[in-house]
């Protein structure tokens, strides 16, 4: 896989900008898919985001000022999207926001609106934190989240396991198949009821060997 970073912070005012041309970016998904390699890109602004969707890249990550119109198109080009909606979360923490108390800032805010929007327009979701903002070992917390944002927890379920493992193109994963590697967890309780199950880990199987059993 090849990560592009096609937005940052880099304008003279600090704001994020595109880092590439549309042409440019065409190029780089051109050559990487010629090689069998998808293309996962950074993008939280708009313009980013709409020259990534006409590149034809495979995911974008963040994606938190997309619009409906820009989900739409995501949607009938196949790409999908990673939130990160815990990484936003953190972030605003990180700078003194305390949730539940505080009102939500901006980015919380948005994040709220570009989710909502992908959601409706049917945009493939994936599942991952950004982890590295905030505590290897607490990813569930994404999963979380995204119920709280308004996805329901069976469809979080299936992105963290099968649409994972479909848009990363990674073979025998994902589903509980024969053929399959035997990568299992059990909780206690049902995820699908309440996705904060997913924080109790009663079992650890890594291609059919067990690490963790707790009865």
């Amino acid at each position: 896989m090849v990560k592009i970073y096609v937005d940052y912070r880099w304008d003279p005012n600090g704001k994020a900008a595109p880092t590439f041309t549309e042409a440019e970016l065409k190029t780089a998904v051109e050559v990487a898919k010629s090689s069998g390699r998808i293309v996962a890109v950074h993008s939280g602004t708009e313009e980013g985001m709409r020259r990534a969707i006409a590149a034809g890249v495979t995911t974008i990550e963040h994606g938190d000022n997309g619009t409906p119109e820009l989900f739409k198109l995501m949607k009938e080009k196949g790409i999908a999207l990673c939130p990160t909606l815990a990484a936003t979360e953190a972030i605003a923490t990180y700078i003194g926001w305390k949730k539940g108390t505080d009102a939500e800032p901006e980015s919380v805010k948005q994040k709220h609106i570009s989710f909502t929007a992908a959601l409706k327009a049917g945009v493939t979701i994936c599942m991952g934190g950004d982890v590295g903002v905030f505590a290897h070992g607490d990813n569930a917390r994404e999963m979380v989240l995204m119920v709280d944002y308004g996805m329901k927890a069976i469809d979080v379920l299936r992105s963290a396991t099968s649409v994972n493992a479909a848009v990363f193109q990674l073979k025998d994963l994902g589903n509980i198949k024969p053929g399959y590697l035997a990568d299992i967890i059990a909780v206690e309780g049902n995820p699908a009821e309440d996705i904060k199950a997913v924080k109790q880990v009663r079992l650890v199987m890594k291609d059919g060997v067990v690490y963790l059993q707790n009865n």
